[in-house]
């Protein structure tokens, strides 16, 4: 186990820890900040083979996590008066001809009915597929290089699943779209968009936009992906890949200590005007989600502010209180598989840690 501390030893996170390696995953990195104090700990393996355990403040690729990031840029842009929450998408994007009733707010929130590029899962049990981001065939693809435009395309040759605020469906493209909606709207590049308004202002020295890059530039665990051929298994250490198949819906790369100040700061009204953050904050009825993230209500009464993310073996976790004074950022490297045979006890792994840092699941 490898622990710092700022005032006390806490074994019921590090209990915690150990079991979610216990329950599969190669590895994992926790970092608590509440009335307390700071706490951070490892557990497990950053690479298979080896020995040293993942690094407490490790680099990782955080997936979804990723939303909330370009949905508090978007909402600085709102602030700034750049671009207005109830705006059509099609008036700053024209080339894709998109529904004039999608708004910006719609994105954000995934009520905008536009088709997932990563696939659709069905109520009635079946997949419309998209873009192949599992098995064989991607991992043998994973450095190619997509534009985030071809991505949207192919989004949009498919049927829209329901009329713009008709409904609520999590889709990647929403978040693609948001992405090219910054660069239209500032006529700069989302990148540097980003470090401008969010990364730079909170001294996020962690965080990265990787674009098109495979490389996670700094020290970090490893991240593997098990398929069958010819009727063997292999496992495959996908830690380098080219993160643009997923695009605005999951590419960034950060560490616990990055998404706990990001998290923090946003929750406790550092970056964002309060009737915005408000906004941000005010969910969906289907789903509990606000703007690019969950507002999750617990057992007891109480609220979280969450999103969580995976991608090809690596997995981010992020919860917070409403005020940003409890938060709990975790990362896990993992073998993943087609059949997310990990998802149930990822699932069981968050709900203990929410358990022992807040006290309720």
């Amino acid at each position: 186990m490898s622990l710092t501390s700022a005032r006390q030893d806490r074994p019921e996170l590090r209990k915690a820890i150990q079991e979610i390696v216990d329950s599969g995953f190669t590895g994992v990195t926790l970092r608590v900040n509440d009335r307390r104090g700071a706490w951070v700990g490892s557990a497990g393996l950053a690479a298979l083979g080896e020995s040293a355990r993942p690094p407490v403040d490790g680099l990782h690729r955080i997936g979804s996590n990723t939303k909330t990031f370009i949905a508090a840029l978007v909402l600085r842009l709102v602030a700034d008066g750049a671009i207005a929450l109830d705006d059509p998408v099609a008036g700053h994007l024209p080339a894709f001809d998109l529904d004039r009733n999608i708004t910006v707010r719609m994105l954000l929130q995934h009520t905008s009915g536009i088709f997932n590029f990563t696939g659709e899962h069905h109520e009635d049990g079946t997949t419309t597929p998209g873009i192949p981001w599992q098995g064989r065939a991607w991992v043998e693809n994973r450095f190619a290089t997509h534009r985030p435009e071809e991505l949207v395309r192919l989004a949009l040759s498919k049927p829209a699943r329901f009329a713009p605020g008709a409904d609520w469906s999590y889709s990647n493209t929403n978040y693609v779209l948001a992405r090219l909606l910054v660069e239209q709207v500032t006529g700069r590049p989302y990148a540097e968009e980003m470090h401008r308004l969010i990364l730079r202002p909170l001294g996020l020295s962690g965080t990265v936009v990787p674009e098109t890059s495979p490389e996670i530039p700094g020290p970090h665990a490893h991240a593997y992906y098990r398929y069958e051929e010819d009727g063997r298994e292999r496992t495959v250490d996908v830690t380098r890949q080219n993160p643009s198949w997923i695009s605005g819906g999951g590419d960034m790369i950060s560490t616990t200590r990055d998404l706990h100040a990001f998290l923090s700061a946003l929750l406790g009204g550092r970056l964002l005007p309060a009737p915005l953050l408000a906004e941000m904050c005010t969910p969906h009825p289907k789903a509990g989600y606000g703007l690019g993230l969950f507002v999750q209500e617990t057992e007891d009464g109480g609220t979280l502010i969450t999103h969580n993310g995976g991608i090809a073996g690596h997995a981010a976790l992020m919860y917070g209180t409403p005020d940003g004074a409890t938060t709990l950022t975790a990362t896990l490297n993992y073998v993943d598989d087609a059949g997310m045979s990990l998802a149930a006890p990822f699932q069981k792994a968050t709900q203990s840690l929410l358990k022992e840092v807040f006290g309720r699941p």
